[in-house]
């Protein structure tokens, strides 16, 4: 049975490509570091943003289907775990950003200099070598926690009886329960460290969940892609339906609603308080371009996904459901751009600047392309080193069976 659901050949060009346009983007973007450091480090920290959000959304996303149960979950696995797998190479790929930390982070160079009250009172949670530490605990954390759902996942399509298959299924659902709090714990403290002190003098309660939201949504849409291409081909051609893209769209309305919720109650209630430590990050981005961006993100991150996924025909497409999947990917990337690129760069934090001009480089497009190219060859690598269905778990046939419902 291993050998009937193995990946199909289609994959084999598409990880030869990507490795090539990722290892050139890679090497351009390292090169840019050296000629504009800064500039390069911020598109590089978006890149890996973006894609480690696919990424780590996999494990969490991995979580939920052994919590929820659900056809939709039997079928999005494998998925979900290459995705989970390629933790390894995000840090790889994070080592730039904890070399360029000083670069990067105002705040690194105001810890050091002693000089910032806010940043003092912090005392050594935010000096830059317990923020190294913190950063490696976190991926320390989440490899461990899918190492071990993938490695029961593997032994599941070893296991010789059914009754072993369903144990080891058993014991993945009874460590997810626990597992998605330690998780959004994990993605609230990373998001922070990572990307709110980008703005050391602000804060939000609700950050956290804005990245638990997002990377959710970003792995479900990179998902509906992959699945898509996989559909047309042997073996999944024959495993496949409509509903379980009908499924899978749903949560992908579910977390396009989630995440614009999310927003606005940030909005609403930094609006509301109105306190000079909250208002500046939207002050700056609600004028010239950034403001514009940030109508864009409202009208298609949120509006125009939402309508067209209230069609239950149009999620029963696969195709078309895949190229609003793209099309919302597009969109995650926007609003990582609009929350780094309107942050202070080195020496402004000081500045308490209100007006930020619209500033964008070309490392913010050769960077994510870079990365996302090395993160997909080795997903694909992930991908094909087992079968592409958990073809011993219990509930297999019966997800099979309702996938080609009507």
């Amino acid at each position: 049975m291993s050998d009937t659901y193995q990946a199909p050949d289609s994959l084999n060009r598409l990880q030869t490509a990507a490795l090539g346009i990722g290892g050139i983007g890679v090497l351009a973007s390292l090169a840019g570091m050296f000629l504009q450091p800064e500039q390069a480090l911020r598109g590089w920290l978006l890149g890996f943003i973006f894609w480690a959000g696919i990424g780590f959304g996999g494990l969490g996303i991995l979580l939920l289907q052994y919590v929820t149960g659900g056809a939709w979950g039997v079928v999005i696995r494998r998925v979900a775990e290459a995705c989970s797998r390629t933790i390894p190479v995000l840090f790889v790929l994070f080592l730039p950003i904890i070399f360029g930390i000083y670069t990067l982070y105002d705040w690194a160079n105001l810890a050091l200099a002693g000089t910032d009250k806010a940043i003092e009172w912090r005392g050594w949670y935010m000096e830059p070598t317990w923020w190294i530490v913190r950063a490696i605990l976190y991926f320390v954390i989440l490899y461990l926690m899918a190492h071990f759902l993938n490695k029961w996942s593997l032994q599941q399509d070893k296991a010789d009886t059914p009754e072993k298959a369903g144990e080891l299924l058993g014991m993945a659902t009874k460590v997810s329960g626990p597992g998605i709090v330690l998780y959004v714990m994990l993605v609230t403290f990373l998001s922070v460290d990572w990307m709110m002190t980008l703005e050391p003098h602000w804060f939000s309660t609700i950050w956290g969940f804005l990245f638990v939201a997002g990377w959710a949504l970003s792995c479900f849409c990179f998902s509906v892609a992959v699945l898509a291409h996989l559909s047309t081909r042997s073996p999944l051609n024959e495993v496949i339906g409509k509903r379980h893209f009908h499924d899978i769209g749903k949560l992908m309305l579910a977390l396009v609603m989630v995440w614009a919720y999310f927003n606005f109650s940030q909005y609403l209630i930094i609006w509301s308080g109105n306190l000079t430590e909250e208002t500046p990050f939207y002050l700056v981005r609600s004028k010239g371009t950034w403001g514009a961006i940030g109508l864009t993100l409202i009208f298609f991150h949120f509006a125009f996904p939402f309508l067209i996924l209230l069609m239950q025909d149009f999620k029963r497409r696969a195709k078309w459901l895949a190229a609003l999947a793209i099309f919302i990917l597009f969109m995650r990337l926007l609003d990582m751009f609009y929350i780094i690129g309107p942050s202070p760069m080195v020496g402004e934090v000081s500045k308490h600047l209100l007006e930020v001009p619209f500033r964008v480089s070309i490392w913010d497009v050769v960077a994510p392309i870079g990365i996302g190219g090395v993160w997909f060859w080795w997903f694909v690598r992930e991908l094909k080193r087992r079968p592409i269905v958990p073809f011993n778990d219990p509930m297999f046939q019966n997800a099979i069976k309702h996938g080609k419902g009507h």
